[in-house]
């Protein structure tokens, strides 16, 4: 009679999956048979080695990593959606906002590489794609041509709204998730989004906007 041998495990951890080099278990040859996920790094992919997530666990880092990927993605297209407006605005107000996105957009600007960085050095890799970041994104650039600046003040107010308590909602969740640092800086950025969106609905209060 012979033995049954038992299926190989599913959820190894990541240093018995290391030891093959790949992420799926196979050599380092071959074509990518993966599904997409939060973050490039666990795309089960011949290629693709999982690396350690320092002091998190592979569950705690999938929290963490949805809401890094996310918020890059959302971070990026923050910032086109100002380079849009900042070269599409016209009229009375055209001088001011011309100028304002760029002030806003050089707050914005560092927080990309910053939630990239931070995803990398927890053993991630972000995704960062046309199509990636579109399906990621909270914020929506437009595509059509928008010269009203009243039109375009609240739609950025809105969008900065979200984003604003997307920041808050997730400095929590990954303050639960074991991860303080990321927890900190989503909340510098919550003030910075913050701070851009009083700013922009400040402007709104003049009647020569209307």
């Amino acid at each position: 009679m012979t033995k049954k041998s038992k299926a190989a495990p599913t959820n190894l951890p990541a240093k018995a999956t290391r030891d093959t080099g790949t992420s799926d278990g196979k050599k380092a040859s071959g074509k990518a048979t993966g599904e997409l996920h939060a973050d490039a790094a666990h795309l089960s992919t011949t290629n693709n080695a999982l690396v350690d997530h320092n002091y998190l666990s592979e569950s705690e880092f999938g929290t963490v990593a949805e809401t890094l990927q996310r918020n890059l993605a959302t971070s990026i297209s923050l910032y086109l959606k100002f380079k849009k407006y900042h070269w599409d605005i016209r009229g009375r107000f055209f001088r001011d906002l011309h100028l304002a996105y760029d002030e806003f957009i050089e707050e914005i600007f560092p927080s990309i590489d910053e939630q990239a960085e931070r995803l990398v050095a927890l053993g991630g890799s972000p995704m960062a794609a046309p199509v990636d970041i579109a399906r990621y994104s909270v914020v929506e650039v437009p595509t059509e041509t928008v010269r009203d600046a009243r039109v375009q003040v609240a739609d950025l107010v809105q969008d900065l709204t979200r984003v604003g308590k997307g920041y808050r909602d997730d400095s929590q969740t990954v303050d639960d998730a074991n991860d303080p640092a990321t927890a900190d800086m989503y909340n510098g950025y919550a003030a910075t989004v913050d701070k851009i969106r009083w700013m922009l609905q400040a402007m709104m209060d003049d009647d020569r906007m209307n």
